[in-house]
């Protein structure tokens, strides 16, 4: 199995940033994908970014030039800084896997942007 457990969210003022961290444990081989979703009240789950094991990534358009994805191999971590918050990035975000054998999640971690 695989676990994921995210931390860094909390309370910011529109403008400011936050640092999300995943650190992965358990099997932790085979990985092709990381990223970060997002869950707001009443609103499905997106996407936020994504990171592949050869390094590519990919946001979501509303995201685009203030957030960055990023891994530590050697931690086995992904991160998310997150900059220039808005109060419409305020929702739980979740760390995501992808392997062959399926998808994994974190539990999420609350980010909530004020005005």
């Amino acid at each position: 199995q695989l676990q994921l457990v995210e931390s860094g969210g909390g309370l910011v003022r529109a403008g400011g940033s936050l640092r999300l961290s995943c650190g992965a444990s358990g099997i932790i081989f085979n990985i092709n994908a990381m990223g970060w979703y997002r869950q707001a009240p009443g609103k499905q789950r997106e996407l936020v970014a994504r990171i592949t094991s050869g390094g590519n990534t990919n946001y979501a358009d509303s995201v685009k030039g203030r957030f960055t994805i990023s891994r530590d191999n050697a931690k086995n971590t992904v991160y998310l800084q997150m900059n220039s918050l808005k109060p419409e990035d305020t929702a739980v975000y979740y760390c995501h896997a992808a392997r062959v054998t399926g998808d994994y999640w974190g539990q999420g971690t609350q980010v909530t942007v004020s005005s």
